[in-house]
């Protein structure tokens, strides 16, 4: 299953984005606070249950350049996937969307397609607020 998140501009250099989601400790600042709990994170991994008791683990997975910073599933996820943070340089600062390839059978997919669809629009709005001064 893939899912593309709306797309956002975020007053910022693509390096100083990538710098700050680089840092795994600085994700809880675009998750939505009032579904998620039980938040740990180190440099290089999160991990933060939400709403219905599942359990998802984010770890560094690379980057490719300055265009694209992934991140994927950990042990503790439901199921395998991997998120891509794509940018690129506008003359407003850096445009992004968060892209999801998981593996989900039929059944979760009807599930879980809307739930985190919303959330990576969130994370994007998020991120862009961040940056806005």
């Amino acid at each position: 299953m893939k899912i593309k998140g709306d797309t956002v501009i975020v007053t910022a250099e693509r390096s100083e984005i990538i710098d700050f989601l680089r840092d795994s400790n600085n994700i809880i600042h675009l998750l939505p606070k009032d579904k998620i709990s039980d938040y740990t994170s180190s440099n290089e991994m999160c991990a933060f249950k939400v709403q219905g008791g599942v359990i998802i683990s984010l770890h560094q997975d690379g980057v490719e350049g300055q265009d694209v910073l992934y991140m994927k599933s950990g042990e503790k996820s439901p199921f395998p996937f991997r998120l891509s943070i794509v940018m690129n340089t506008v003359t407003e600062g850096t445009e992004g969307y968060i892209q999801f390839d998981g593996e989900v059978n039929t059944f979760l997919k009807l599930m879980v397609e809307r739930p985190l669809t919303s959330l990576f629009n969130f994370m994007s709005e998020k991120l862009k607020e961040q940056f806005s001064s």
